[in-house]
């Protein structure tokens, strides 16, 4: 491998920029550390190693140019300075250390114990002196050439937004009309099947699992699996390369930049499921190959100068009170928005972020930055409102610009559904209705409304919708940890059956159920989170903690689709056919919208409220139905009157929403004036395709609701 010279630069008041800046003449390299010496590592296509020391050092930033080195070069870095873990300092420059700037990364993390600090069963007070260049990812020179062609952000207002929870590998991986070459990557993602069926599907907004690159965790390495889910970050501002096409040296940033093109281009969003809690460094066995042989005690909360504070569930949690840990975060969070044009993140664990000495601060340092921030504070920001601290749940506790996952929302409509208490004696239902109008018991402060609660009934995390109706119990034992991981408490009910069956009387409550479930979600105020095949029913087998599992118990099937081309009715379909129906009746209908809580107000001189809540005689609930634990049956009316649309000022639909949660058919009087006249029906669970009724049912005439069953029906005045 040739020399390589580094450039002594001009004595300037700044530091250049940190990462890998390419120009005419080579590269300036430039990283933060402590230490007291850098090296800049060069490796050629054969993996030779050439060291150039970084003598230049401005505001803690080694830096130094380097003549002829362009796009594709990998490097890493060697740092000097005292190996000290009882004060903090790890510095060992037998490690080679990815750039926490580094644009592209390539090659894996392989599993041996000389990628450690140590090996777990000596003294961490004595370095090991094991190199681990052999072992470890290798960053990668980007040029910043990607030609953009009048990309727009789509800007879907939080009122319009609807949320699809999608793994980058899983949603294309076996779908028929992507090439196979391109399936599970960027490209395969933005192939224009897989954007039809995402535009078909009524959604607005892709939120994509952790796409920051990253890498397994060695306990999984040495029992021969890998991270699949993405939550163990070792590159911040670089695309994960195992999800490109066009390989690893820069291809997956032009990819990715495709992708999100191409999403926006059919109106689509992108926001990013992000992970600055913890990295991939882990605790005090794990792996040294960034921040830790950089600037330990500045990057990570530590406890006796040794130990990982550890709030996170993964072994350390990075400390964003320290600035240059904080620049990092909002560094890469501002490169994310700006230069990879995405429109918003969902943040893992948020409140271990906004930590203070040992509490979460809702006007600390970390949410502040982002709320005065030109960039970030214009972008969609959600939070997962807990860590695994003391003191970690904060649901309703986030500034008002920030959407939260709404946890209470999924446990309440699971257990109106399908829990224990609701299949046997009854859970009443005084806390449903406080979900599905907005969750105002959680989020009426300030200057907040529905619109801050993200609602969903699955995540990544736990059952598929085909799993919470199919499975009682877990069925964790391919993860390799004795069945032992995921949750014990999943309010699911299997409707007769544990797992498979050829019952079709089974099969259709099951059915009826994710109907239901569905059904609710798209009815309820608030902002909805789909994730990835619940829309055809995709089944883990019971897993409910798949975060290592990479093959078609983690990836969609498309089998449907082909069934249906070749004429076949499927169930899948017709589950595709009725998500459809409920997120275009969500789009038609504004009153499903509303950005502002209900609060009983008159809306019409006839006497209607924006709300109403019914029994099933056709009068309005009173405080004594609402603490009746046996009620099974409940009516919403939402009123249209005093929202206005289109250029004609006319007014919006007002609808009727009819929930059996019981297993008995239920007779339930339609309200009469000033409510309606006659109402037409929209959706009746009861049916396997989505049916509007052809005729309308007279105000104050009885319905029938089937058992397990909604019914949608549009208010004729």
């Amino acid at each position: 491998m040739p020399t390589h010279a580094v450039t002594t630069a001009r004595p300037s008041p700044h530091a250049p920029p940190l990462g890998a800046t390419v120009d005419e003449h080579g590269t300036m390299f430039a990283v933060h550390s402590g230490g007291q010496a850098v090296e800049l590592c060069l490796f050629d296509e054969a993996g030779r190693e050439t060291r150039v020391a970084l003598t230049d050092r401005t505001h803690g930033v080694w830096h130094g140019h380097v003549a002829g080195v362009g796009p594709g070069q990998r490097y890493g870095y060697r740092v000097q300075g005292p190996w000290d873990p009882w004060h903090g300092h790890r510095y060992n420059p037998a490690k080679l250390l990815v750039d926490p700037y580094a644009r592209a990364i390539d090659g894996d993390l392989l599993a041996d114990t000389a990628v450690l600090g140590h090996d777990g069963t000596r003294d961490d007070t004595v370095a090991d002196t094991r190199d681990s260049a052999p072992f470890v990812p290798r960053s990668v020179v980007v040029a910043d050439d990607f030609d953009w062609g009048g990309d727009r952000r789509p800007e879907v207002p939080w009122s319009e937004t609807v949320i699809y929870e999608a793994h980058v590998r899983g949603l294309s991986r076996m779908h028929p009309d992507v090439p196979q070459e391109l399936r599970g990557t960027y490209a395969g993602l933005a192939h224009p099947a897989v954007v039809a069926h995402l535009t078909s599907l009524g959604v607005t907004t892709v939120e994509l699992l952790p796409v920051h690159h990253f890498v397994p965790e060695l306990a999984l390495l040495r029992r021969g699996q890998r991270n699949y889910w993405g939550y163990n970050t070792l590159g911040f501002f670089a695309p994960h390369a195992a999800y490109a096409a066009s390989g690893s040296r820069g291809g997956q940033v032009r990819e990715f930049k495709a992708m999100v093109r191409a999403l926006h281009a059919a109106g689509l969003e992108v926001l990013l499921d992000v992970v600055y809690n913890h990295t991939a460094e882990g605790g005090v066995d794990g792996p040294t190959l960034a921040w830790r042989g950089l600037d330990n005690h500045e990057y990570y909360r530590l406890r006796h100068g040794r130990l990982y504070s550890d709030v996170t569930g993964c072994g350390n949690t990075l400390d964003l009170r320290q600035p240059r840990t904080l620049r990092t975060v909002t560094d890469s969070l501002r490169y994310w928005a700006q230069e990879m044009h995405v429109d918003g993140f969902r943040f893992d664990l948020a409140p271990a972020l906004a930590r203070g000495s040992d509490t979460f601060e809702g006007s600390g340092t970390f949410l502040s930055v982002l709320r005065q921030d030109p960039v970030l504070s214009r972008v969609k920001l959600v939070a997962e409102p807990w860590d695994v601290g003391s003191g970690g749940y904060q649901l309703g506790h986030f500034p008002a610009e920030w959407a939260e996952w709404n946890d209470r929302y999924r446990d309440t409509i699971r257990e109106t559904w399908l829990g224990d208490n609701a299949r046997k004696q009854g859970s009443g239902l005084r806390d449903l209705a406080y979900r599905v109008s907005g969750s105002s018991d959680v989020f009426e402060n300030g200057a907040r409304g529905p619109l801050s609660s993200v609602n969903f009934v699955t995540a990544h995390d736990g059952f598929t919708l085909h799993d919470l109706v199919a499975y009682e119990r877990k069925r964790n034992e391919p993860n390799g940890e004795g069945n032992r991981d995921g949750s014990d408490h999943n309010r699911g009910w299997n409707c007769g059956v544990e797992g498979s069956t050829a019952d079709e009387e089974v099969l259709a409550v099951r059915r009826r159920m994710m109907r239901n479930l569905l059904t609710t979600l798209s009815t309820s105020t608030g902002v909805p989170m789909l994730v990835a095949g619940d829309e055809t029913g995709r089944s883990q087998g019971g897993n409910n903690n798949a975060y290592c599992v990479d093959d078609d118990t983690t990836w969609l099937d498309w089998s449907w689709l082909e069934a249906s081309r070749a004429g076949h009715d499927t169930w899948q379909s017709r589950q595709l056919e009725w998500t459809r129906a409920l997120l275009a009746l969500r789009a038609r209908h504004p009153v499903l919208r509303q950005a502002d809580f209900f609060d009983g107000r008159p809306v019409h001189e006839d006497g209607q409220t924006d709300l109403a809540w019914f029994a099933p005689d056709g009068q309005q609930m009173t405080d004594a139905g609402w603490f009746d634990h046996d009620r099974r049956v409940l009516g919403l009316y939402l009123s249209g009157a005093d929202l206005a649309v289109g250029a004609d000022g006319a007014p919006a639909a007002s609808l009727l929403v009819l929930l059996n949660t019981g297993p008995d058919e239920a007779p339930f009087v339609l309200p009469a004036a000033p409510w309606a006249t006659a109402y037409r029906g929209l959706l009746d669970t009861i049916d396997e395709q989505p049916r509007p009724s052809e005729t309308a049912e007279s105000a104050g005439t009885t319905a029938l609701l089937a058992p397990f069953s909604m019914r949608v029906l549009a208010a004729v005045a």
